[in-house]
């Protein structure tokens, strides 16, 4: 519940996730990540909610994170982007919370294993997505690009679908499996990576600190 010193918000959209992991993700089950270490690249198209007094519906974000590690072992790396059609105010809510200060189980968390983040930076995302078709595709430019499809069978090439429930999940309670075609990152420095064919999920957000 949100303290006497923080403002009341909340937010709820669609959100997809890329990372280097195999399909599933070990990380969903407090496992070490596939590779022993994590990339990974997530969008948020926020369809409603508030900060305060201010409205949040149709912002934008995404983040690109690097950890060399175990995610609860921290010293992450990452990047904040924020779509410019955003206002002022919505700018600087969606600042505010990636500081985890306003709490939040999602940002107080990534705040806490991100200690290596830049000041936000501000550039179109032009985003699609399809999360009962398990398709998306991102483009932020200079910045980074992706696109997911439905995993498929390996022999006969049919649609694989799958489902990952958390009842208790800070992220989210159920997302839709997906494959990540290809994505490319060009954050700088542990932000540079590229891999293709591996997790990916769709689902939906709804987080608050009230």
């Amino acid at each position: 519940m949100a303290s006497a010193a923080q403002v009341k918000w909340r937010i709820a959209g669609e959100e997809t996730v890329s990372c280097n992991c195999a399909w599933g993700c070990p990380c969903q089950f407090n496992a070490p990540p596939t590779t022993g270490f994590c990339q990974a690249m997530a969008v948020h198209d926020v369809r409603e909610g508030q900060y305060g007094g201010v409205s949040l519906a149709g912002v934008r974000f995404a983040q690109v994170v690097s950890w060399p590690g175990r995610l609860d072992q921290g010293d992450g790396t990452r990047l904040v982007v924020i779509d410019p059609k955003a206002s002022q105010e919505q700018r600087d809510a969606v600042a505010v919370l990636f500081t985890g200060k306003q709490g939040g189980a999602y940002f107080e968390i990534f705040a806490a294993i991100c200690p290596h983040t830049a000041p936000p930076v501000f550039k179109p995302i032009d985003f699609k997505m399809d999360r009962e078709k398990r398709t998306c595709s991102l483009r932020i430019a200079d910045v980074a690009e992706f696109t997911t499809g439905p995993i498929t069978n390996p022999v006969d090439g049919s649609e694989h679908r799958a489902r990952i429930a958390l009842p208790n999940g800070f992220e989210y309670k159920e997302a839709e499996m997906g494959n990540t075609v290809a994505l490319t990152a060009r954050g700088g420095g542990a932000l540079d990576f590229q891999f293709q064919n591996t997790y990916a999920q769709l689902n939906t957000f709804d987080w608050t600190n009230g």
